[in-house]
C-alpha cells in the first residue's frame, strides 16, 4: 500500500483506494466485532449500555467517513491530508516528473531578483517523442514577487510550441482554475482540459495556446474568492499579475492578451480577473460561475469591513455603477443550478452586461453544478476563447 510522509507520521494519502480500502476493512471488524460482542459484553447494565454505543457509534462514523472519502475520491475537493486541515499546497499536483527534453526559458528571475518566478519540470503526461505530436504539461511552482505568494500549476504547452515553425513564436495563454478547494491535477486527470483543447486543435476549431492550470485557493484552507484580502493574503494580486508575468519569463507566451477560464469559485474568479485587469485579460469564461461577492465560514471577512471594497469585487455590482470593461466572457449555466449562485444569478449577470463589454451565454438543459455538464461545453469554449484570442 502506496503512503506519504505527512508531520513525519507515516498517513494513509487522503485521495486513492488506499484510504477507501482502510475505512471499508475498518468497517467490516467493527461490525463483525458488533455482532460478535453484542451479547458479551459485561458490568452492570449503564456500562454495557455505554459499551453497545460506542460498537454502534464507531460503525456508524465509518459509514460517513467512507462515504466523504468516496465523494472526494470522487470530486478531487480536497487533495491532501493538509488541504483539508490548513497548510501547504505542495501535495496537489499529482503526476509525477520526467526528464530530458527543452525545458522553460532559461535565466529568467523574479522581480525580486532572488528565485526564479517558474520552477519547472516536464510531468510523464507525454514523452519527448510526443511533444511535437501532442504537447507537454509541465509541473511548476509559481512565485509571486508583488504578492509573496508561491503556488503549484499544470501548465500545458501545446505541439506547435515544440515544432522547428513555431520556434521563435508566442502563445496566447489562458489561465484555467478550479473551483474551491481544487486539485489542480483534477484539471488533467479528471476535466481532461489539455486532451479537450488537442481534440479541438486536431479539428482545426481552435489554434494552439498554453494553458497554465491551477487553483484558486492560495492560502488554504482559507476561500479568498480571489480577492486581496486587507492585511491578509494577495491573492487577485496573485493571479492577475503575478502569475501571467512569471509564466511570461519562463515560457514563450504573449504578456497581454490572455485569457480566463474556470468553474464555479473559478468561473468567478476568471470572470474578476477580466474585468479588474483588463490590460492584462481580454477574455473570460465561467462555467456555472456567479458574479457577486460571498461571504461563509470558508471565507470570512475578506473586506476588512469595508462594503466599497466588498462592491468593488462584485461583477455584478461593477456593472451596474461603474463603466464596462472592453472584455468578452463566455457565461456557461445548467438548468438544474438553482439558488443564489445558480441559473437565476446568471441571468441577472447577463442582464446587466452593456458595451464595449460583450457576453455570450450557454445554457445546458438539465445541467447541474457537475464535471459532466463542464465537460459537454469545454470543447466548444475552448473554439470561442480561441477565436478571440488569435484574433488579438
Amino acid at each position: 500500500m502506496e503512503r506519504v510522509m505527512w508531520n513525519e507520521v507515516v498517513v494513509v494519502p487522503l485521495l486513492g483506494w488506499p484510504l477507501m480500502v482502510t475505512l471499508g476493512s475498518s468497517f467490516v471488524l467493527v461490525v463483525a466485532a458488533t455482532a460478535l460482542g453484542w451479547s458479551r459484553v459485561r458490568g452492570p447494565r449503564a456500562v454495557r449500555v455505554l459499551q453497545r454505543a460506542a460498537l454502534v457509534g464507531s460503525s456508524q462514523a465509518l459509514v460517513v467517513l467512507l462515504l466523504a472519502a468516496g465523494a472526494n475520491n470522487y470530486g478531487y475537493f480536497y487533495g491532501s491530508w493538509s488541504d483539508l486541515f490548513g497548510g501547504s499546497s505542495q501535495a496537489a499536483v499529482a503526476l509525477p516528473p520526467t526528464h530530458g527534453g527543452p525545458g522553460p526559458r532559461q535565466g529568467h528571475v523574479g522581480a525580486a531578483g532572488a528565485l526564479p518566478a517558474v520552477k519547472s519540470g516536464p510531468t510523464s503526461w507525454s514523452t519527448p517523442t510526443e511533444w511535437a505530436t501532442r504537447g507537454r504539461v509541465d509541473t511548476v511552482t509559481v512565485r509571486g514577487a508583488r504578492s509573496d505568494l508561491s503556488e503549484q500549476a499544470l501548465v500545458y504547452l501545446p505541439p506547435a510550441y515544440f515544432q522547428p515553425a513555431s520556434a521563435h513564436r508566442t502563445f496566447p495563454a489562458v489561465e484555467v482554475m478550479t473551483g474551491y478547494p481544487g486539485v489542480v491535477a483534477n484539471l488533467v486527470q479528471r476535466q481532461h482540459y489539455p486532451d479537450t483543447l488537442l481534440t479541438e486543435m486536431g479539428q482545426r476549431r481552435a489554434g494552439p495556446m498554453v494553458l497554465v492550470m491551477l487553483r484558486p485557493t492560495v492560502a488554504p484552507p482559507r476561500d479568498t474568492e480571489c480577492t486581496d484580502v486587507p492585511a491578509g493574503p494577495q491573492a487577485l494580486t496573485y493571479l492577475a499579475e503575478d502569475v501571467p508575468s512569471a509564466v511570461e519569463s519562463a515560457y514563450r507566451v504573449r504578456p497581454t492578451g490572455w485569457g480566463a477560464m474556470g468553474d464555479s469559485t473559478g468561473g468567478y474568479c476568471a470572470v474578476k480577473l477580466a474585468m479588474a485587469h483588463s490590460d492584462v485579460f481580454s477574455t473570460a469564461v465561467s462555467l456555472s460561475g456567479y458574479y457577486h461577492t460571498l461571504r461563509d465560514t470558508t471565507t470570512g471577512d475578506l473586506w476588512g469591513g469595508s462594503s466599497v471594497l466588498r462592491d468593488l469585487n462584485s461583477p455584478e455590482w461593477l456593472l451596474a455603477h461603474q463603466p464596462a470593461p472592453p472584455v468578452s466572457v463566455l457565461a456557461t449555466i445548467g438548468t438544474a443550478e438553482k439558488g443564489h449562485t445558480g441559473i437565476s444569478d446568471t441571468r441577472h449577470f447577463l442582464s446587466l452586461v452593456r458595451s464595449p463589454m460583450s457576453v455570450t451565454s450557454v445554457v445546458i438543459p438539465g445541467g447541474g453544478h457537475n464535471f459532466h455538464s463542464w465537460s459537454t461545453v469545454m470543447g466548444p469554449a475552448f473554439d470561442w476563447l480561441s477565436k478571440r484570442l488569435h484574433a488579438a
